[in-house]
């Protein structure tokens, strides 16, 4: 298996898809989901190809049981972050002992081949129910894949193959994006008494977003530990001589379960409500931006119990993770999901890498976990 496991993530790594909504010119998932495709049926497996946003496809590939049985899901996605500033020929595949380099190595070409592989090899174990591998679109920005991919597929479990060190990621943070524009007076800079600078007014809110976030510390998940809120981005004025007529921050707060977009609108309202009541000549609006939802399920649920007996001792049990993933839309479509994958370093780092063994081992995993779930 570990030489399969090999073979498959460098091939895919050798596929350039870097997600055109992060990268200009990004070449997107059209070849790397051709490939898929094409890898699954030579594997004996059923293949459907979805092309709802045609220049972003992904596939579906489906080991058929007997009938009967419940049916799992294996997830993972097609698209990659951009290479500005690797050392390495970011697509060109290198294996140094354990480790396989290259862009999409770790986040997560290793883990999408080793649910292809655990699908092929679940096909010729007599199960009752399907086995299904969603090699998905545009998980890097807005998802369109897994949502395309949740129209058509029913499924009683899912295991999204996130690189997670081997443990069982049953809860993950979800963020939500705002923006708050100041508003001042565009005049010279030698006319004071005209002008009113909108990037000064704004230097109460950065410090009220500061204590925000320092509040936000006074409570935990025990998963996951605190919610946070930083300003990201910031932005204004036109020219020295000038009073900026305007200044816009950019906020990303990270979530907890339990939180929702609802909450978080709130919470920033209040806040810049507090900067008013402060400074009533301060002229301030927010916009709500993108938003995912966090994610959790219960550790007891059968597919994180199947996880866990296939891990074994390998793995480092339950757990959280800070990053976001597709498994937040998967279990809010009603299907318990965990994510469990191989380990490495470097996701969306200058250098990435997998462990080839560690891949090897999470394919093995899955086949076990199928046959928990779906005989």
């Amino acid at each position: 298996m570990r030489a399969e496991a090999a073979d498959l993530t460098a091939r895919l790594v050798a596929i350039d898809s870097v997600n055109p909504e992060l990268v200009v010119g990004g070449a997107g998932e059209r070849e790397i989901a051709a490939f898929v495709a094409g890898w699954a049926r030579e594997a004996g497996l059923e293949v459907t190809e979805l092309a709802g946003t045609p220049e972003r496809p992904s596939v579906l590939a489906r080991a058929p049981g007997a009938g009967g049985g419940r049916t799992l899901l294996l997830c993972g996605h097609l698209d990659t972050v951009g290479v500005e500033g690797m050392s390495h020929a970011p697509h060109d595949p290198r294996i140094d002992g354990d480790r396989l380099y290259g862009r999409g190595a770790y986040d997560m070409k290793a883990g999408l081949a080793a649910a292809l592989l655990a699908c092929r090899d679940a096909a010729g174990r007599g199960l009752a129910g399907d086995v299904v591998v969603a090699a998905v679109a545009d998980e890097e920005h807005a998802s369109i894949g897994v949502r395309e991919a949740l129209a058509v597929v029913e499924a009683d479990a899912a295991v999204v193959t996130e690189p997670t060190e081997l443990g069982v990621v049953v809860a993950h943070k979800g963020f939500a994006w705002s923006e708050v524009e100041v508003t001042g007076r565009a005049a010279h800079g030698s006319r004071p008494h005209l002008g009113i600078d909108a990037i000064a007014k704004a230097g109460p809110v950065l410090t009220a977003i500061g204590d925000l976030d320092r509040a936000l510390g006074a409570g935990e998940h025990p998963l996951l530990g605190r919610g946070s809120v930083h300003a990201s981005l910031i932005r204004g004025g036109a020219e020295m001589s000038s009073y900026p007529e305007s200044c816009v921050v950019g906020l990303e707060r990270r979530t907890l379960p339990g939180e929702t977009a609802t909450g978080v609108e709130r919470e920033l309202g209040e806040l810049l409500d507090r900067c008013r009541a402060a400074d009533p000549e301060l002229v301030v609006e927010q916009r709500p931006g993108l938003v995912r939802e966090p994610f959790e399920v219960d550790p007891g649920a059968d597919v994180a119990r199947a996880v866990l007996d296939a891990a074994g001792t390998r793995s480092a049990g339950t757990g959280g993770a800070s990053f976001w993933a597709d498994s937040a839309f998967i279990a809010a479509a009603g299907i318990p999901t965990v994510l469990f994958g191989p380990g490495g370093q470097g996701a969306h780092a200058a250098e990435e890498w997998v462990s080839l063994d560690d891949a090897a081992f999470v394919a093995t995993a899955l086949v076990d976990v199928a046959e928990a779930l779906c005989s």
